[in-house]
């Protein structure tokens, strides 16, 4: 007997209701939509027939969806600034706030530049090149690293992590999207950078750093949402007792691989803002600024090294 996929969509999203999905019905939707390999208002417009092959296909991943395994790990991908970003167990899941990081790193990039031609044609003295380094500490699924490649083409782009699993995404999604001005290195923060990279120059500087470390109190990882303390991997979460050990290590350390007039960008965690404003300050960083996300929480953290 054939079914149409509106029919399926009520059975599914009342599925998904009783298993304690808070949205339901848009989950229901994104995973249908998937196995058809349709649009929302394809559904909704044409209300297709589906053959036992996709049914078969959208009964296992509802089944996966009610033990509360995360949407994008079954559907195998998410959108993030404009690129698709493959990911799975094993790997952190994009954010929307991210996204804010991505955006701020551009604007710096895009200040930088006109500050630099600015002086260029004051004085033949000052010389520049075009192309800028930048670092993706903690890149994880390389969402972050890429979206600034791709944005920033005249940028060569460097994600380090020490996850295995982490570093074969990276790699996958800089083929997906074809972006080819990027370099994933494994390991602990700026120990790739040392290692890897020493053959190549006596010392390496970036222009940007940026990073969305693990900002998670310890104590606190058990209170999340099963979806998360349940599958995401917890040392992509964690930052420590407090949640700012990431924090601690990386803010010193960037000072010895900025460029003079350099910035470090980073996400930040709820209540986190005052005392990482203090470390970057105490660090000898100028120009703090920090930008609040959707929901009115100062997430991103921008400061320069530094006069240009």
């Amino acid at each position: 007997m054939s079914v149409n996929i509106l029919y399926i969509l009520r059975e599914a999203t009342e599925f998904l209701k009783r298993s304690g999905i808070e949205d339901a019905k848009r989950d229901a939707e994104i995973i249908l939509t998937h196995c058809l390999g349709i649009d929302r208002v394809t559904l909704y417009r044409d209300n297709p027939v589906v053959s036992e092959k996709q049914a078969e296909q959208i009964d296992k991943f509802l089944t996966r969806r009610s033990k509360r395994e995360p949407l994008h790990y079954i559907t195998g991908y998410i959108e993030f600034y404009g690129l698709k970003i493959k990911i799975g167990k094993g790997v952190l899941i994009p954010r929307p706030e991210t996204e804010l990081l991505v955006e701020e790193a551009i604007k710096v990039v895009t200040s930088y530049k006109l500050q630099v031609t600015r002086k260029d044609k004051d004085s033949s003295l000052i010389t520049h090149h075009s192309l800028l380094n930048i670092l993706d500490l903690c890149t994880g699924s390389g969402c972050v690293a890429l979206a600034l490649a791709r944005k920033i083409p005249d940028a060569d782009v460097y994600g380090t992590d020490t996850s295995g699993i982490a570093m074969r995404y990276a790699k996958k999604n800089a083929e997906l999207n074809s972006i080819t001005n990027v370099t994933f290195l494994k390991g602990n923060l700026f120990e790739p950078i040392k290692k890897q990279l020493s053959s190549h120059a006596s010392h390496i500087t970036f222009d940007l750093i940026v990073s969305n470390p693990p900002y998670i109190r310890s104590n606190d990882i058990e209170n999340l949402q099963p979806e998360i303390k349940n599958w995401e991997p917890v040392e992509a979460l964690d930052g420590g007792e407090d949640g700012l050990g990431y924090y601690r290590t990386i803010i010193p350390e960037a000072r010895n691989y900025l460029k003079e007039g350099g910035h470090l960008l980073f996400e930040l965690g709820v209540s986190q803002a005052d005392l990482v404003r203090k470390m970057v300050k105490d660090a000898g960083f100028t120009d703090v600024l920090l930008i609040k996300d959707y929901a009115g929480i100062e997430r991103i953290l921008r400061a320069k090294l530094g006069i240009l």
